[in-house]
């Protein structure tokens, strides 16, 4: 994955500051609660709700399973309806790909559809070395881009925003980057999307090239699926002369009829809807209408690697829904900035960590950044046991010895000496019985406690339960 978050704190630090933030907490906790409630109102509409569920996990394991084999369907049917199939194994080799291609057209600027892919190998920021302008058509991507800012939510980049600082970014920021905000602008949602309306459509009209991401590909039929809200993304799918996709390998689904489950799925988990509003599919290129240059860059960047993890390749399955996001304790305090990832959240603490490795100390913070509550594998339309790879990946970090978690496993391996031995475990039950008047309410140490800053420590009985069995069991 890009670096585009390197410089960034771990996650212990970022979320200490970020829950300091009023404003962003409030923002956060209106948004994530209004879009939860909603989404709970829009799934319970669905009797069969649970098989739906099953039936887009099995799908999505049937996929891994054989994921070689529906891409390279895929790339040749691809190819046989007109498009040109590009392989990039990492970020570098991606941005690379899509450079050249936009160079060769003579084009300096683009319009983009939202796309997580293209965030996560940092692609505005290496098109703009090659002096190529990119223009986010999102209207929650377009307020974060003019604010010079990082998304902090998969759905709404812009979570963290109320309607009043738009309003700021929009008449200091748009003339900059084109048509600027009307002058009398105020913070009505009605006004704030006219004026980003009026700001893209030059930019619709203008682009050559367009670039975007996919939620799916077929690859029985080489057709990829994107779904919106706004239209915006039609708007650079359809209008450009040259379209570029890239899109993550994992997102391939092997028929047309497996759209049937997801088209269900997605947009009740994401935006609470029955269906999207703006559901576009397009199989390469086509001589009535749509561009005339189609090109797909399918991207691993650390994909692999997670597809060889028995436990935490349920990841891949992730359709990017973001119902864990708003269901989550955490992330509703924290904010997304603080994972340090374009992917936040529980959904991002576990496949973050996978496709950079664990390596740096923000990655290696990643799978503690949950209570384990469970919340979000409830929520999750694919079935990820979030919980589960939490843990998996907690285990790897602990055995890799990182910072921060070499006393964590000095603790575990003195508790298993002493669990070995009963009578050394006894003695100690004992003692700590009779020393209880002196023992601590609060836990001392930088790694626990500012942790039983907020919890009371459980009262050591009187007596241990092994002395009290043999009097009165016995």
């Amino acid at each position: 994955m890009n670096g585009t978050f390197i410089g960034m704190p771990a996650f212990p630090k970022a979320a200490h500051d970020a829950v300091r933030d009023d404003t962003l907490r409030a923002n956060l906790r209106h948004a994530t609660h209004t879009i939860r409630d909603k989404r709970a109102m829009a799934v319970s509409e669905l009797a069969d709700w649970a098989e739906l569920r099953e039936a887009g996990k099995q799908i999505k394991d049937l996929t891994l399973s054989r994921l070689d084999h529906y891409l390279l369907q895929l790339e040749k049917a691809v190819t046989a309806a007109g498009g040109t199939v590009h392989w990039a194994a990492d970020a570098t080799e991606a941005n690379r790909i899509v450079a050249d291609l936009v160079q060769a057209t003579g084009e300096s600027e683009v319009v983009k559809v939202k796309s997580m892919t293209t965030q996560e190998i940092g692609l505005n920021e290496a098109l703009a070395a090659e002096g190529v302008r990119v223009y986010e058509t999102d209207l929650a991507e377009l307020i974060v881009q003019l604010g010079n800012d990082r998304p902090s939510h998969i759905l709404v980049p812009a979570i963290h925003r109320n309607r009043g600082e738009i309003r700021d970014i929009f008449r200091t920021q748009m003339g900059k980057w084109g048509r600027e905000a009307p002058d009398n602008l105020t913070d009505s949602p009605a006004e704030l999307a006219e004026a980003a309306r009026l700001h893209l459509r030059e930019k619709f009209l203008r682009a050559k090239v367009g670039i975007s991401g996919a939620n799916f590909m077929v690859a029985e039929t080489g057709t990829l699926v994107v779904v919106e809200s706004e239209g915006n993304g039609r708007m650079c799918l359809t209008l450009p002369e040259t379209l570029i996709s890239v899109v993550g390998i994992e997102k391939v689904v092997p028929t047309w009829r497996d759209l049937e489950v997801f088209l269900q799925t997605l947009p009740r988990s994401s935006t609470a809807e029955r269906m999207n509003p703006y559901t576009s599919m397009w199989t390469a290129t086509a001589h009535a209408d749509g561009p005339k240059t189609f090109h797909l860059v399918l991207l691993d960047n650390g994909r692999t690697g997670t597809l060889a993890d028995e436990v935490g390749r349920q990841a891949l399955r992730c359709i990017r829904c973001s119902a864990c996001l708003n269901v989550c304790p955490v992330y509703e305090r924290a904010g997304g900035h603080a994972y340090g990832s374009v992917y936040p959240g529980p959904i991002g603490a576990i496949l973050t960590p996978q496709l950079r490795g664990i390596r740096s100390e923000i990655d290696a913070s990643l799978p503690y950044a949950s209570s384990l509550c469970g919340a979000c594998y409830d929520v999750c339309p694919v079935a990820i046991d979030i919980p589960e790879v939490l843990v998996h990946l907690r285990e790897k970090v602990a055995e890799q010895g990182g910072k921060g978690h070499r006393l964590e496993k000095t603790a575990m391996k003195a508790a298993g000496w002493v669990l070995d031995r009963p009578g050394v475990l006894a003695a100690g039950e004992r003692v700590a019985s009779g020393t209880r008047a002196l023992h601590p309410r609060k836990l001392p140490g930088p790694g626990v406690g500012p942790w039983s800053q907020s919890r009371d420590l459980p009262e050591m009985p009187a007596e241990p339960f092994r002395d009290w069995w043999k009097r009165n069991r016995t």
